[in-house]
């Protein structure tokens, strides 16, 4: 019986046994514990450790959604425990049913009862950022193997999604900081960004979707699995603290629910709530730090337009000595940062602990707040639903200002006429009427819907339009037939976006405008900074033909299934002496590109004709097969043409320099990433090579994007200079920066010597280096002295202006007489009298009127009548100047023709 008695109680603790000896421990792997000094995990040690626990631990799926744009696996653990597996699928769709809240409040309240909440765990994606990717390695640890009772009821309770969303910036960065056997020349000072095109815009890219990993991740969060939380972790805390966290400072974006914001409020309370009972110090929140829920577009912040608690946390840290610096300030206790912490030396591992804390305190509310965060999440979705069937007005702030105008403007009238009847006494609130005059306003609402018609002349960029919203999770309808809404016919095949659905408000955010507060330090002060942009709206950014419709309507209208993105139509061409490509349409670029490197001639009109604008394409009938092809795959539309246009010249590719500098520049990689997209051919210059001169001999044309031109200090990066000693050989060439001395005069003679150079957004400085008659026109004169404009006159964030353009030029080829262009306290120039004389003429300009179509803009009538972009006849060359930022992100397809079009000869 003994014998009997010790088998039972073998058995019954074998799992545990079993669990505590088969699931390996990061040090047995990687041969050091997680956070020790002067060391870091790789992606590919860490991909291989993922496997190891998925084949070990039952609690633990390994799947892949998706490749990295290096061609990576890019993994995501599905971590709950083991009875929850065979009800797995059933799990997803109950938080995919909830989260689209198609389905009756009855229906929703029993999903609510057998579901289990959803959360989302992520790390590395800014991956010099090193505590979140090694965090995931610890954490994932803990939950594979940890038979304590907190983690097995989070196990029973929740379904964890562990994602890596940086695998190549992993490896890039953990590789370079290892690299050195003397551990104190250990750096992060990679010669590359750490995500291939972009680097730390990686987190700018969660609306557009243009990156693969960006599109993996989307499709998981909005179309596959819908969690309830998403918990982004970055670093580093401000100075001073340890770990910044949720609740966030104001403003909100308006268009999310309120329950977004309280729900915030709660997760928030349990993570440091959690700290603080575990002797955690230095947790900042509301504004003990700089973010927000304002911005759409990040990891963190997309999920609030999902009805999705969006987290994010910026944590300090390092694997090299860091210590906690002597901020004074954050010394004192207050409501922002409760429990300081004291300065002085932070081990690595510490940060580990603490992110492995965060998570748990997450993990754990959900397991308290299950119920409640699955049906909220519906009840938000619903709501949204209700919201796009009934009339309704967003409170935005230009409604109260509107409320308040109308109210001083019947106070005037009242005083001028009977100042006995005039309003007085009003300290508890303006009379309702004046609510009644904005909120009972028909113009005032927000649109049912929007429809997109296939007869817009560039079709095919709504096509991506439509494509970024259905990666969102964004549902889209396709008319089947001709149809009419308010008298307008729009043809089959149009699109349509209602927002009667439940990420109504990421639809809103990507049609409608942001109207950001007026949010200053304190009255006549300085602007608080946004995060990130204050204006992004996405329809306006890529030129989309969009009609608003502002009740309620239907048609021949068939739904695209959640996540299916749409091709354009295929064109057959009919024989024809020759073939004409319409300039206003993005993807003839393209299609000439291809043609251009298939030797077929191409040639550009010189004047309208078939009701194609000037600088249109024309393919003679030799290049119909190439031309076939590309009708195919792009969904371009060439129109019949009659033989080579009257003033038609041929065009060739440009030898095509885009210039970058050690480290990486974001706004380059943009444009890099764009330029393959377009199949444009080029190469990445250096200053090295500006510096050695014979710049002709190489190059037709150079681009400088953002970033790089010389200034009073001496050139862009001039303190993170490597020395050449420090690196490997094939990075040697990056290193170096622009100077006045070496590389202007270079760049000066390439464009004497007929070269063409596109400058964009702050390199467009190069105009004063060569002493163009231009002038800064975003100053004012104090003292007899020009000075530039203080923050309290004229501050304008990223936001998205109107500009009028010269579509005469060849420069502005296929572009409108107004253009929408992403606007981020630019450069605006003036020219001088006579400038037009020197060979310099405006390309693009403000008028009289304010031209802030979404976002901030204070003090507008300073950009009155000024030059947003320009060229200039060097030489035998030409310099073109565009202030605003034309290649925005690879999100204002709107504007891409201006560089397009100088990247021919």
């Amino acid at each position: 019986m003994k014998k009997y008695l010790i088998l039972i109680l073998f058995l019954g603790t074998l799992p545990f046994f079993v669990h505590s000896q088969v699931v390996p421990t990061p040090k047995s792997h990687f041969g050091f514990d997680i956070g020790d000094e002067y060391m870091l995990a790789n992606f590919s040690q860490t991909e291989a450790y993922f496997k190891k626990v998925d084949e070990a631990s039952d609690r633990v799926k390994l799947v892949e959604i998706g490749k990295t744009e290096f061609g990576r696996s890019q993994p995501m653990l599905i971590i709950t425990a083991p009875q929850n597996f065979p009800q797995i699928e059933r799990y997803k769709e109950i938080s995919r049913k909830l989260g689209r809240a198609e389905i009756s409040e009855a229906e929703a309240k029993a999903l609510v009862k057998e579901g289990k909440p959803v959360v989302w765990i992520d790390g590395g994606l800014h991956a010099n950022e090193v505590v979140a990717a090694q965090q995931l390695i610890e954490t994932l640890y803990r939950l594979a193997s940890g038979n304590d009772e907190e983690t097995l009821k989070i196990l029973d309770e929740v379904i964890i999604l562990l994602v890596h969303v940086n695998p190549d910036g992993m490896e890039i960065m953990s590789d370079w900081y290892m690299r050195n056997q003397d551990k104190s020349k250990r750096a992060q000072n990679i010669p590359v960004l750490y995500q291939k095109y972009v680097g730390h815009d990686n987190n700018r890219d969660f609306y557009m979707n243009n990156m693969s990993e960006s599109t993996n991740i989307s499709l998981q969060q909005y179309v596959e699995w819908l969690p309830q939380i998403i918990y982004n972790h970055h670093q580093a805390g401000p100075a001073g603290t340890v770990v910044a966290g949720p609740p966030y400072r104001d403003p909100f974006n308006h268009v999310f629910d309120p329950l977004i914001i309280t729900s915030l409020d709660a997760v928030g309370a349990a993570m440091i709530n959690r700290l603080h009972v575990e002797d955690k110090p230095g947790y900042t929140r509301l504004d003990g730090s700089v973010f927000s829920t304002w911005w759409n577009g990040g990891l963190r912040t997309t999920p609030y337009y999902h009805n999705m608690i969006g987290i994010l946390t910026e944590i300090v840290g390092s694997p090299s000595p860091y210590s906690i610096p002597l901020v004074p300030d954050r010394l004192i206790p207050n409501n922002g940062t409760p429990y300081p912490v004291s300065p002085g030396p932070w081990p690595f591992r510490r940060s580990i602990d603490y992110s492995v804390s965060l998570n748990y305190a997450i993990l754990n509310h959900a397991v308290r707040h299950g119920d409640e965060l699955l049906y909220n999440f519906y009840l938000m979705g619903r709501k949204s639903i209700e919201r796009g069937n009934t009339d309704t007005w967003t409170r935005y702030p230009k409604n109260a200002q509107a409320i308040q105008k109308a109210f001083d403007s019947a106070q005037k009238k009242k005083e001028a006429e009977n100042e006995e009847e005039a309003y007085f006494g009003y300290r508890s609130g303006l009379p309702i009427q004046f609510y009644d005059s904005v909120y009972k306003d028909p113009s005032k609402r927000d649109p049912r819907g929007y429809i997109l018609s296939a007869d817009q002349p560039d079709f095919s960029t709504a096509i991506k339009f439509l494509n970024a919203l259905i990666k969102s999770g964004i549902l889209v309808h396709k008319a089947t037939a001709d149809f009419t809404v308010n008298g307008k016919p729009y043809p089959k095949g149009s699109y349509i976006v209602k927002t009667a659905q439940a990420f109504r408000p990421h639809v809103l955010d990507m049609f409608e405008p942001q109207d950001h507060p007026n949010d200053f330090l304190y009255p006549g002060g300085p602007p608080i900074r946004p995060y990130d942009a204050a204006g992004w709206t996405l329809a306006y950014q890529m030129g989309v033909r969009v009609d608003r419709i502002m009740e309620g309507f239907d048609g021949p209208f068939e739904p695209v299934a959640y996540g299916q993105l749409l091709s354009p139509e295929s064109t057959t061409l009919v024989a024809a002496s020759g073939y004409l490509l319409d300039a206003r349409v993005n993807d003839s670029y393209l299609a000439v590109n291809d043609l251009l490197k298939s030797k077929v001639k191409v040639y550009r009109t010189s004047a309208e004709i078939n009701g194609l604008p000037a600088g249109s394409f024309y393919v003679p009938a030799s290049g119909k097969n190439a031309l076939q092809a590309a009708a195919k795959s792009y969904g371009i539309k060439p129109v019949e043409g009659k033989g080579l246009p009257t003033g038609a010249k041929e065009v060739k590719p440009s030898r095509i320099g885009l210039y970058d500098y050690y480290g990486g520049s974001m706004p380059s990689g943009w444009v890099r990433w764009m330029m393959e997209q377009f199949h444009f051919d080029f190469r990445q210059i250096f200053p090295q090579e500006i510096d050695g001169g014979d710049l002709n001999a190489k190059y037709d044309v150079i681009l400088f994007i953002g970033p790089g031109m010389p200034g009073e200090s001496g050139g862009y990066g001039s303190g993170a200079q490597p020395k050449k000693e420090d690196i490997p050989a094939e990075f040697h060439h990056m290193i170096g920066r622009l100077s006045l001395d070496k590389s202007i005069p270079q760049l000066k003679s390439f464009l004497e010597k007929g070269g063409q150079i596109i400058t964009v957004g702050a390199a467009t400085s190069l105009a004063y280096h060569l002493d163009l008659p231009v002038t800064n026109a975003l100053v004012e004169i104090a003292g007899g002295k020009e000075k530039s404009l203080t923050g309290d006159k004229y501050y304008i964030p990223g936001s998205v202006l109107e500009m009028h353009v010269d579509n005469s030029s060849p420069a502005n080829f296929g572009m409108g007489d107004k253009a929408n262009v992403l606007f981020n306290n630019s450069p605006v120039f003036k020219l001088a009298p006579g400038a037009a004389l020197q060979g310099v003429k405006p390309l693009a300009w403000f008028g009289t009127e304010e031209p802030l179509k979404s976002g901030w803009a204070w003090g507008q009538q300073y950009l009155k009548n000024g030059v947003t972009a320009f060229e200039a006849q060097v030489g035998k060359g030409k310099l073109y100047a565009y202030g605003p930022e034309i290649t925005f992100r690879a999100q204002s397809h709107g504007t891409f023709k201006m560089l397009f079009n100088g990247l021919y000869k």
